[in-house]
């Protein structure tokens, strides 16, 4: 039997069908509510209780902290699945065969180089700027060296704008940073695999040889798969309503990364490291700052701590925080930062006021601890954000356009002035 909502407005009833997901997820289906009332709309700042689409791309359940692409569990994709597996699974819908992923990074290797052109764009900016404006606008300008629209309905071209901007998005963001360090811009080595050739795009210096280190290439190859995809957040909820208007890939993927740049985003991990680096210059007493957290009368924000969707713990965080602690064990870092870190994550874990309220550290925590032990700069963190949610925001752009969806156009309640007679300059 069809479930069915009804809604009353000024003694009128009205019905509308509840639609289930297949994980039991209820939603009213309202999108006849404007034409069966005469123009009443819903008003849901932020979008909080609206669900914008159907897809069948991440599941999330925050109450009891569940995650899965797919279908796969986030754990079990962690445990056994490289990131170019869960790219592929993401925007195609199964894992790859061998045949398959092997052809998949061939393909994007053979994309992995930018027009020369692009680097008169990157001159054209100061060292100083940030390496998301920087990695914004090379993504955008790319537009320019492959203007051809994709044709949507053809597989073929789907395929081939998909591994050009795989290829190209880790030199792009690479570049970002050597721009910023002073470094000479390098390409990869088709020899190695997507994350050690990214590393080496990073961090290699003209003067060395660069040899990847296999706990950092395992740590940074899992931080990737946990930021893949995280359903509908701000910034690929920006990527579905820009590609809605039939926008391109490129373009879309650069409206993501503007959205991603912002602190209460993608932004996070870089505000942890701010935070500890304020209560480092202020005497790094951490039981001040735990207990400042506590008070409700503080203006201090614990950063890193909770999650605004899981309401019990972030699955991401035990995954990544095993990682954490095998980085710093390996690199034997001596760095005060980390261990005020440390000793947050240690009070946290075991005072009550945190543990009641299930203020547990989050995926933003530990994944800029990784960063900083890596030598990574802060303003950097979130370019590597944008690098593993990239196969996300190409897959829920490809599942909307593949599903036809509707330009995105939300309403709004009007709260300005009535109808006002114009007054000429001198009347007024």
């Amino acid at each position: 039997m069809s479930r069915i909502a009804t809604i009353e407005i000024d003694g009128k009833k009205y019905e509308f069908p509840v639609i289930e997901g297949t994980e039991n997820e209820l939603a009213i289906d309202i999108k006849t509510l404007r034409a069966v009332t005469g123009g009443v709309t819903t008003i849901d700042p932020g979008y909080k209780n609206t669900g914008s689409c159907e897809s069948a791309i991440t599941f999330l359940n925050g109450e009891e902290g569940i995650l899965r692409y797919r279908g796969y569990s986030i754990e079990e994709l962690a445990e056994k699945a490289d990131f170019l597996e869960v790219a592929y699974l993401l925007i195609f819908g199964e894992l790859p065969t061998k045949e398959e992923l092997e052809k998949f990074h061939s393909d994007i290797k053979s994309h992995a180089i930018v027009d020369e052109d692009i680097k008169k764009i990157l001159d054209g900016f100061p060292k100083a700027a940030h390496p998301m404006g920087v990695l914004s606008s090379l993504t955008s300008a790319l537009v320019a060296f492959n203007p051809t629209s994709v044709n949507v309905d053809s597989e073929e071209e789907m395929y081939n704008a998909i591994v050009r901007i795989l290829g190209k998005f880790p030199v792009l963001t690479a570049w970002a940073y050597r721009k910023q360090a002073g470094l000479p811009l390098d390409y990869g080595d088709n020899s190695l695999g997507y994350v050690e050739n990214f590393m080496k795009m990073m961090f290699k210096k003209p003067t060395e040889e660069y040899k990847c280190n296999p706990v950092v290439v395992d740590s940074l190859d899992k931080l990737l798969i946990l930021h893949a995809d995280h359903e509908q957040n701000c910034s690929t909820s920006t990527v579905r309503i820009v590609g809605s208007s039939n926008a391109g890939l490129f373009v879309s993927l650069s409206a993501g990364i503007n959205a991603l740049w912002g602190p209460l985003h993608g932004g996070a991990n870089q505000a942890v490291i701010e935070m500890l680096e304020a209560i480092k210059e202020d005497g790094g007493d951490t039981k001040k700052y735990m207990s400042k957290a506590k008070d409700k009368s503080d203006p201090f924000r614990l950063m890193g701590f909770g999650h605004r969707v899981y309401k019990n713990f972030d699955p991401r965080a035990k995954i990544i925080k095993v990682s954490a602690d095998k980085v710093l064990h390996e690199l034997g870092v001596e760095d005060p930062i980390l261990d005020i870190a440390k000793g947050l994550e240690k009070e946290a874990l075991e005072d009550t006021y945190f543990v009641d309220r299930k203020l547990y550290p989050n995926v933003d925590f530990y994944s800029g601890i990784i960063y900083r032990a890596l030598g990574i700069p802060t303003d950097m963190f979130t370019p590597m954000f944008a690098l593993g949610r990239l196969p996300g925001w190409i897959a829920q752009w490809r599942e909307m356009r593949l599903r036809k969806e509707p330009i995105g156009r939300p309403r709004q309640v009007y709260i300005g002035e009535t109808y006002r007679s114009f007054k000429k300059v001198e009347d007024r």
